[in-house]
């Protein structure tokens, strides 16, 4: 049997795996709901319609309604999994989010879908990038962005033990197996998949892929990266921010959200607050409306490409 090599087996869509773990779940336990704002088929759901229709309720075009449906049906004891776009899920109904799940303290399971930029041409309207941002600032919840199918299932599993709140977000692409046996997921515990000494790459969701890629390229000049794949956003990982602090020379954060309130600047905060001084460079969507394009094309524009994080890197070694 060959031995794992992390990125070079391609494996399902996230949204694939999270409704095929769902349907898993809500087959055993018939507490386990979908609630949807016309998102069954963009969230994979339809399989899960079929099976069970008593355990999936629709609400329409209605995010505000989706939250609030969510929060009552959890305060009766259901283990409810809120499904819709990311763009609109934490816009719209970012008002009953914070009153009606986090303030109420109900653990409802919020799942944007088609996150980050995965809409590609169809523009800001439809792009989450400011989802960590707003999230981040609300108290009693935590975020979640899984790198590949194995963070996906662990997380929504996890999600479903939790007794407080959890945003859970991931795109529509095909996405590389990062984890080989052995590796344990936690929900605030970051994932190493590469280790280094030159530079540390700390990155979340989809980006962790490039990340790796980049850390591979590396490698032929001589340098040696560590790959983290920080999947909670909040409660942030700072021990492993920490760590790549003393550890290696260079730190470099990738996220696919804006540079403004999410992974990179939570890294920030905890080096500045423990009065660490190390070369740091946060890559990210820029603060403008972002080009149209699809999301290969996003990537490739704003250097979250494997080229891109590489000569990010090196040009902060060479500083």
């Amino acid at each position: 049997m060959m031995a794992f090599v992390a990125g070079q087996e391609l494996g399902k869509a996230n949204i694939e795996v999270f409704s095929e773990t769902l349907l898993s779940l809500a087959g055993k336990n018939e507490n386990v709901l979908v609630v949807t704002s016309d998102s069954r088929g963009s969230g994979r759901l339809m399989s899960f319609a079929a099976s069970l229709p008593d355990q999936i309720v629709e609400v329409g075009i209605a995010e505000q309604n989706l939250v609030g449906v969510s929060a009552g049906l959890a305060s009766t004891g259901k283990i409810v999994y809120a499904v819709s776009p990311a763009s609109f899920l934490s816009a719209r109904a970012l008002e009953q989010i914070k009153n009606d799940v986090c303030y109420s303290n109900q653990p409802v399971k919020l799942i944007g879908i088609s996150a980050g930029v995965s809409y590609g041409a169809l523009g800001s309207t439809h792009h989450a990038t400011h989802d960590l941002a707003v999230l981040r600032a609300v108290h009693n919840i935590s975020i979640v962005v899984p790198a590949d199918n194995f963070e996906t299932a662990e997380a929504i599993n996890a999600a479903a033990q939790m007794a407080t709140p959890i945003y859970v977000r991931f795109g529509k692409r095909p996405m590389y197996h990062l984890h080989g046996p052995g590796a344990e997921f936690v929900v605030g515990k970051s994932l190493a998949v590469r280790e280094g000494t030159d530079v540390t790459f700390i990155a979340t969701g989809e980006t962790v892929y490039h990340a790796l890629m980049a850390a591979v390229a590396m490698e032929k000049d001589g340098l040696t990266c560590r790959v983290i794949s920080m999947h909670t956003v909040k409660p942030l990982d700072a021990e492993a921010v920490l760590h790549a602090a003393s550890e290696t020379r260079v730190i470099v954060t990738v996220e696919e959200h804006s540079v403004c309130g999410g992974l990179g600047e939570a890294c920030a905060g905890v080096l500045m607050q423990a009065g660490l001084s190390v070369p740091f460079r946060i890559v990210g969507l820029p603060d403008e409306y972002t080009m149209t394009g699809s999301q290969v094309e996003i990537f490739e524009h704003y250097g979250i490409s494997d080229e891109g994080l590489a000569q990010t890197a090196k040009a902060l070694l060479n500083q």
